[in-house]
């Protein structure tokens, strides 16, 4: 009697480590992005999660953090060095802090188009950009997904250079989008993204520049009167993974997380095509005037500024950059 209720209570504990284990096996994957919910962005990561959650039968549950919940893409991606977050879907800063010398890409009128982009970051300086992100900052890179190309708004109609000469114009702090707007004629002014309305209202600037989904957010119609096509700028959204955490994970599971990637950004630049398009007819009723200017002569106006940044890159990027420009 006593052995068949040691072996009952044997069973029943055996059941119990076994649950315990069960859940033990659970992976949390937390996900940060700066972005707003709606955008693309939220899209992609949806996309991400639903992959990764079926194809793993629960085993492992995503948690996505928008609108910087964890913290600016600097302290998430500090935090990814040591596993304390798994991943993010972050921006510019990414290559800016672990590879600036192979970053052309933030240069204004430089690279030509989305696709020059990928085929640029799918080379051999993209892979040295993602080496170096994980020997410095210990996070891998799983590719880029896109971004809408970024525009100008403005109360001058601007169809070249010598329209732009004097124009108060919002930037964001990044010396080389200063330097090269202050080259093209512009007074460019630093302003927290927040105040960008308000600046524009009382004449504090005259212009800004950014992807579509800027002014359409931020009402802009109301102070704005001109979209100026000049697409200066593709700004590619990067899925970084933590490598301390990463590597820990069995091989199945790293190969559920990279084909929910690669689903994730396919799904993301679809739906970022749509909604830019999107964005172009709401602002065309709102009564914003689209304006194509002389991309080429603005940029030759800029060009000084231009030829200084590719004297601080690296050797060879230069050339890469002119190879993927042709394709």
């Amino acid at each position: 009697m006593y052995c068949k209720k040691l072996v009952a209570v044997l069973g029943v504990l055996a059941i119990v480590l076994m649950g315990g284990n069960v859940m033990a096996k659970t992976i949390n994957i937390d996900i940060n992005c700066t972005m707003k919910p709606g955008g693309s962005e939220e899209a992609a990561i949806n996309k991400f999660k639903e992959s990764v959650e079926n194809n793993s039968a629960g085993n492992m549950k995503v948690k996505i953090f928008m609108s910087g919940q964890l913290g600016k893409e600097k302290a998430v991606l500090e935090l990814m060095k040591i596993g304390q977050t798994q991943m993010a879907l972050t921006g510019g800063l990414f290559r800016t802090m672990f590879a600036k010398e192979y970053d052309p890409i933030t240069i204004p009128f430089y690279m030509p188009s989305w696709e020059s982009i990928v085929a640029y970051l799918e080379g051999p300086m993209g892979k040295k950009i993602g080496q170096l992100a994980e020997e410095k900052g210990g996070v891998l890179d799983f590719g880029p997904q896109k971004r809408a190309p970024r525009q100008m708004t403005s109360n001058r109609k601007i169809t070249g250079p010598d329209d732009i000469k004097g124009l108060k114009m919002r930037l964001p702090a990044i010396p080389i989008w200063v330097d090269v707007w202050k080259e093209v004629g512009a007074l460019p002014t630093v302003i927290p993204a927040p105040e960008i309305y308000l600046a524009m209202k009382t004449g504090q600037v005259e212009a800004h520049e950014n992807s579509l989904v800027s002014p359409y957010s931020r009402k802009l119609w109301e102070v704005q009167k001109y979209i100026i096509l000049t697409s200066h700028v593709y700004f590619p959204w990067h899925w970084v993974v933590s490598k301390a955490w990463f590597t820990k994970l069995d091989p199945k599971n790293q190969e559920i997380i990279k084909t929910a990637i690669a689903e994730a950004r396919k799904y993301g630049t679809a739906m970022e095509d749509k909604k830019d398009a999107f964005y172009t007819e709401e602002l065309k009723k709102k009564g914003m005037e689209f304006i194509t200017p002389d991309v080429a002569a603005i940029r030759a106006k800029a060009m000084p500024a231009i030829e200084k940044a590719i004297k601080a890159l690296a050797p060879g990027v230069a050339e890469e950059v002119a190879r993927v420009s042709k394709q």
